[in-house]
Parts: structure tokens; C-alpha cells; sequence
């Protein structure tokens, strides 16, 4: 198996899911003006280069070469509390966990090449998806009858490490002067670690992988005239479907399926004076597509194991920013954001998923007429939810789930 696929499992299959900056894996941190006004508008503003993450059709509102290079902090926090696992009639305390996660550095950097009023191409390397979390001294706590005497829900809790870069080459071709097209495509690399070990049974899981697979993006820009315009891009996402070695249960299998979501969105952008604007972005991601995780042996091409089912739900992130120029030299920006959370009839421990609200704010300081720096700081708050599960050990364990993250981002652009 691709170390890109064993990626996708320790996303997927252990679900120790750390990403509290939205829904499920997914990752909203692709700029720092975005991050001032909390995505709002990003797939239309194209106040920089960073739109080309959003959407390539946009790359035909620039009239000169653009070079946008940024880097996001995200510091994370998973909280898990009043955790406890029901056996064989008894109730066994498991603690909780002040901060299962590690903070992030997330980079990005995008190119946009204007050849004509009708064609534009570009480049961006930035990423959609990415958790991390550790949740083994929950599975090390085993309660009053000692560590080797019960087992410990090893299969839900664990370590997991993800991370994921889109390399994006894109296109745009303006129609008239109100339509243009655009198109990309997405080669994603991926890298992983995921481990699950028993008291008991000893290595549930034991994976390090990364590797490699295709996506794309489509998109248009409607411009009704210079101070108001729409965004629309859907980006296409990979099913992993590929043969190696993966260890799960003390079994070898080749093959493993992954569906992974597709991402739409639609933004909106208004210039109402000649300081102010407002902004705007609806997104949605096909979380539902996310079913099951299936390992196949590779002799055989059938599947041969349900690894396990998720059954998640479709999400909306909805967010509304301004922004307003106080002079030639700074702009300032605010934004705020509702986002779903994932988890539908089917909860998991191991995912602290819930409904998030976004509170962003930032600026943009002007070196010179061709360089400029932006910086941006959101604060994402989730809300604590309760979760009941099902281990496949023989154990029920539920405890209390709550994250948030603060995102810090700084962004150099320059125009040729």
C-alpha cells in the first residue's frame, strides 16, 4: 500500500481526528487575509494571489504576475474529560486529556501568470486536509483490576499523525467581460503515522506511510461590474483505491478503500463604497460520502474486510467579513463563521467533532505599490459534546470532547 493511502487510513479508520479548524479533516487555512475575515469571499476577492486555492476562474480578474507566500500557526486544542469505560457490568474511570493535540505550521505559496486579457495559468502548493492527535493515555488508564487484567479500548483510542499538500496547476479563460472559466489540476502528497496497541492483545495497528494521488477543481467568476461579482468552484476529490501492506488485527492486507469528500463553495464580494466592503462564502463538503473503510487482499480483488462505518454528514461552513481601507498604506479586516460538524446517528470518541463558530480579524500593510504584508487571527470555538461508543474489545466508553484552535497566519504578496 502508498504510504498516501495508509495516510488516509489513520485519518479515516482510527479517527483520532485533532482538527478542530473544520469539519472532520478538513483544513480552512490556505491564507492569511482569509484568515483575518474568516474564509469570507476568498473564491472571489482576489486581493492576492492565495484565490488560486479557492478558485482558478478568479485568476482572470488579475492584470499583472502575482507571488503570494504564507504560513498559518495553528494551535490547537482537544480537551477530553470525565472519560470512563463500562465492562462486564463494572465502570472503570479513564481520566481525561488537558490537550490531545500538538500545534501546527501550515505553509503555502501561489503564483498567478496573467499571458493575455483572455488566458491566465498558475501554480499553488497550500493543503486541504490534516489532524493530529494522541489519545493513548486514555487506552493506558485500565482502572482498579490493574493493566493486564481488562482490555483497554485500544481500538478507539490511539496515536495519529496526518498531513496533506495539494499541488495545484491551474488555468482561466475569460469569455467576456463578465464570464470566465477556469480549471485545475490536484496532485496531493500525503504523509501518516497511526498506532493502536492493547494491554492485552498487543499491536492493533501499526502504520507509517505517505504517498500520492489526482484530484482536480473547476470554477467560474461572474463579474456584473467592477465592484460586485460572484465566485463559484467545486473541487473533486480522490477514492483511494491501492494495493500494499497494511497490519490491522495481526493481519496483512494489500488493498484499501478510502472515499474522501468533495468540496463547493459559492462567494460573493461587494465593494459599497469606496473604503468598504463586504464579503461573504458558502461552502459545502460531501462528508456523507465518507461511508465505510474497506481493506481488500489483493489475490482475491474483492473486499474482504468493513474496516469500520462512519455514516457522517454533508457540512455547510458559512461565513460574512468586511473590509475597509483606512488609507493607501493599511486595510483592516474582520469576519465570522459557523461551521458544521460531521458526526451524524453515528458518534465516535475518537473524533472531537461538533458545531464551531469562527472569530477572525487581520490587516494588510502596503510596502510599496507592488509588495504588501497580510496578517490574520482567528479563534475557533467548538462546543462540548458528549460522546458514547462501542468498542470492539467488549467495552462501552463515553466521555466529554470539546476543541477549538487559534490560528495565527502572516502572508508576503508581491505584484510583478
Amino acid at each position: 500500500m502508498t504510504k498516501f493511502n495508509k495516510t488516509l487510513l489513520a485519518a479515516a479508520v482510527a479517527l483520532a481526528s485533532a482538527q478542530a479548524t473544520a469539519a472532520g479533516f478538513q483544513l480552512n487555512s490556505q491564507s492569511a487575509a482569509g484568515i483575518g475575515r474568516a474564509m469570507a469571499g476568498d473564491a472571489i476577492i482576489a486581493d492576492n494571489a492565495s484565490v488560486l486555492a479557492r478558485n482558478p476562474a478568479a485568476m482572470a480578474l488579475f492584470d499583472q504576475k502575482a507571488l503570494s507566500l504564507g504560513v498559518s500557526y495553528a494551535d490547537v486544542n482537544v480537551e477530553v474529560t470525565d472519560a470512563q469505560m463500562d465492562f462486564m457490568g463494572r465502570t472503570f474511570e479513564l481520566g481525561h486529556i488537558d490537550n490531545a493535540a500538538e500545534a501546527k505550521v501550515i505553509p503555502n505559496a501561489y503564483f498567478i501568470n496573467p499571458v493575455n486579457d483572455t488566458f491566465a495559468y498558475g501554480f499553488a502548493a497550500f493543503s486541504n486536509y490534516g489532524t493530529g492527535t494522541d489519545l493513548t493515555p486514555l487506552a493506558n488508564n485500565h482502572g482498579s483490576l490493574g493493566p493486564n487484567t481488562i482490555p483497554a479500548p485500544a481500538d478507539l483510542l490511539g496515536n495519529t499523525e496526518v498531513t496533506t499538500v495539494n499541488l495545484n496547476a491551474s488555468a482561466s479563460y475569460r469569455i467576456n467581460e463578465s464570464l470566465s472559466l477556469g480549471l485545475g489540476l490536484d496532485v496531493i502528497q500525503a504523509s501518516g503515522t497511526l498506532t493502536r496497541n492493547s494491554n492485552i492483545l498487543g499491536s492493533l495497528v501499526d502504520v507509517e506511510a505517505d504517498g500520492w494521488a489526482l484530484g482536480g477543481i473547476v470554477g467560474l467568476a461572474y463579474e456584473i461590474n467592477p465592484n460586485n461579482r460572484f465566485g463559484l468552484s467545486y473541487r473533486f476529490s480522490p477514492e483511494m483505491n491501492a494495493t500494499g501492506d497494511v497490519r490491522y488485527l495481526a493481519e496483512n492486507f494489500d488493498e484499501i478503500n478510502i472515499p474522501i469528500a468533495d468540496i463547493a463553495q459559492f462567494a460573493g464580494f461587494h465593494q459599497l463604497t469606496e473604503k468598504f466592503a463586504v464579503h461573504y462564502t458558502a461552502q459545502w463538503t460531501q462528508w456523507s460520502s465518507f461511508d465505510q473503510i474497506s481493506l481488500n487482499e489483493g489475490d482475491k480483488g474483492t473486499a474482504s474486510h468493513s474496516l469500520k462505518e462512519y455514516h457522517w454528514k454533508d457540512s455547510w461552513f458559512l461565513s460574512l467579513g468586511a473590509t475597509y481601507d483606512i488609507n493607501n498604506n493599511w486595510t483592516v479586516r474582520t469576519g465570522i463563521a459557523s461551521d458544521d460538524g460531521v458526526v451524524g446517528e453515528v458518534s465516535s470518541l475518537s473524533i472531537p467533532d461538533s458545531d464551531r463558530m469562527w472569530y477572525s480579524a487581520g490587516f494588510t500593510y502596503n510596502l510599496s505599490p507592488k509588495s504588501s504584508l497580510d496578517f490574520g487571527i482567528t479563534k475557533v470555538v467548538g462546543e462540548k459534546v458528549h460522546v458514547i461508543e462501542q468498542s470492539g474489545l467488549g467495552s462501552t466508553v463515553n466521555a466529554f470532547t470539546e476543541s477549538g484552535a487559534t490560528y495565527y497566519s502572516a502572508q508576503y504578496n508581491y505584484k510583478f
